[in-house]
């Protein structure tokens, strides 16, 4: 990649990128294997304890490394600000790598009972507050090292990083499950990704050692202008605390919608509502992934002429008018029999609208057992879009699929399942006779428009993505950076962004609409575009130096 005029990159300006992508891509591998793999890590140390414990536990193992992201943004933030940019990313792989690599030696719940679960969520834990550590570190530390002119373009290797962690954790999944039975992998093989994590951790730490420290950071520390108590010049100073809230809601907040909805929402959508084989939505996504990755680089090089603003704003703008045409269109060309048979037979819950819950349960506690609530939560786990009608009085709940009805029942009764299977199997009938399918048919789906739509999802996510790296440095000053900076990114992607499958679920569930939970990401997205149109500042042209109190 090449300056302005005949100047290209230094070989420590290449070096610092490439030690600083290729670890924080480790890392997401690391991070991405749990999603992954929720199956089998669900039936390895989740089995054994009865259905509601182990729901939170599943549920708790999957939210944590999200949650704690940004905590773990305020401690590393605040060390990288006192001791230094390079030995704070060094500890947080390293936290990182070991806890991955123990999780492939953690013993199953049938060999060690409770502590199984309980020390895989204390794991995730860990792996959420090394990344809250990590990206900020990663990049501060380019950024600090880039050209005033480049910096947009060389912090945009680090924003590949995301996605390539996410691909690579597919890929090696993809080879140990080619190269072994169902039930070899399912046993043990699943633990060969997790295990090879310390290969990964010990080039990556190999690599940073040999990384000097932030030009501007041995400055302020030579001159001894080091803050002395980031968090405070962070979030007890209104001046600053501001920033910081508006770096969240305008910039963030939309950011981490966007990102999730295009690369972890849409293949929930493939797999859990359009019902394509698991493999083959993986696939479908790899191939996206992979031809989207370029573009966080053309867009992070194009703000360093236009602004970061504007591309970031732009990519919020496009994702909230299309999302649902988009989805639409996935619907069309995956699962052409679905949105037939939804024209055909379409599928009414009659029941009392007073006892429908909005089946959001982010603490594994509440019990949806009203006959409203099992109809809907049914026909949401398969998939099925399906309206809402307020029933008579003395009329028995139901599910309509075109002329035929299947009664609804209070499941609270319903201690051993039989009636939730037999509601279940004749639901089965009725759909399978409306010409629902079970399955995407291989044979039906539209491969190369599906790819191009994902594919557009993915380009949105280049375009709030790319350049959000370097303005987010440059909107801090150098001595609270690492502080300031980590926090809004945490938040926005840890819960805005990370609890987005669960909140779309739920809304989903509640309408039966199987649109309906864009409406989050849209409405968020939005609400970042007119935030930041009117309060973020464009940064571009700013200088990062070590003055600024």
């Amino acid at each position: 990649m090449a300056r302005s005029g005949a100047q290209r990159m230094t070989a420590e300006e290449r070096r610092v990128i490439f030690a600083s992508s290729l670890g924080t891509v480790f890392e997401w591998y690391d991070f991405y294997l749990y999603g992954s793999l929720a199956a089998i890590i669900s039936v390895q140390f989740f089995s054994g304890v009865n259905p509601t414990a182990a729901f939170i536990f599943a549920l708790l193992a999957f939210a944590a490394g999200f949650a704690v992201r940004p905590f773990g943004a305020i401690v590393f933030g605040r060390l990288g600000d006192l001791v230094g940019r390079k030995y704070t990313f060094l500890i947080t792989i390293l936290i990182m790598g070991l806890s991955t690599f123990i999780v492939g030696l953690l013993p199953s719940y049938a060999a060690i009972g409770f502590a199984a679960p309980a020390i895989l969520i204390v794991l995730r834990l860990a792996q959420g507050l090394a990344l809250g550590g990590e990206y900020g570190g990663a990049a501060i530390y380019v950024a600090e090292h880039s050209p005033h002119t480049k910096r947009g373009a060389y912090t945009a290797w680090i924003q590949t990083t995301a996605t390539l962690g996410l691909f690579l954790s597919l890929l090696v999944i993809l080879v140990c499950r080619l190269s072994m039975d169902k039930e070899s992998f399912e046993s043990w093989g699943w633990r060969i990704p997790f295990l090879l994590s310390i290969a990964l951790l010990g080039i990556s730490v190999w690599i940073r050692l040999k990384l000097n420290e932030s030009p501007l950071f041995q400055r302020m520390k030579a001159e001894g202008t080091l803050s002395k108590a980031p968090l405070t010049e962070s979030f007890a100073r209104w001046g600053n605390l501001k920033i910081v809230i508006i770096a969240l809601i305008g910039l963030t907040a939309g950011q981490a919608v966007v990102w999730y909805t295009g690369q972890f929402y849409a293949l929930f959508f493939l797999t859990q509502v359009l019902k394509v084989e698991s493999q083959t939505a993986n696939i479908l996504i790899g191939g996206a992934l992979l031809l989207g990755v370029p573009f966080f680089v053309v867009f992070g090089a194009l703000s360093d002429r236009i602004g970061r603003k504007p591309i970031i704003l732009a990519g919020c703008l496009l994702a909230a008018l299309t999302y649902f045409p988009l989805f639409g269109a996935l619907t069309h060309y995956a699962n052409p029999a679905l949105e037939a048979a939804q024209e055909r037979a379409p599928v009414v819950v009659v029941a009392d609208s007073a006892t429908c819950s909005f089946q959001f349960n982010p603490v594994g506690t509440a019990a949806f057992t009203t006959p409203c609530d099992v109809a809907k939560s049914e026909l949401a786990k398969r998939g099925i879009p399906y309206a809402n009608v307020q029933m008579a009085p003395g009329e028995e709940a139901r599910i309509e699929v075109g002329s035929v009805a299947i009664p609804s029942f209070d499941a609270s009764g319903d201690a051993g399942g039989e009636a939730r299977a037999g509601f279940a199997t004749a639901l089965t009938v009725a759909l399978t006779e409306a010409g629902y399918p079970l399955m995407a048919d291989p044979a039906a789906i539209n491969y190369p428009m599906v790819v191009l739509v994902l594919f557009i999802l993915v380009l949105y996510v280049t375009m709030v993505y790319g350049p959000i790296a370097a303005m987010l440095v440059e909107l801090f000053p150098t001595r609270i950076r690492y502080t300031s900076m980590s926090l809004p990114y945490h938040i926005g992607n840890g819960w805005f962004g990370g609890f987005l499958p669960t909140v779309s679920f739920a809304i989903v569930a509640a309408t039966g609409n199987i649109y309906s939970g864009l409406w989050y990401p849209v409405a968020i997205a939005a609400m970042t575009f007119v935030v930041g149109l009117i309060f973020v500042p464009e940064t571009k042209d700013r200088e990062l130096h070590p003055e600024g109190s």
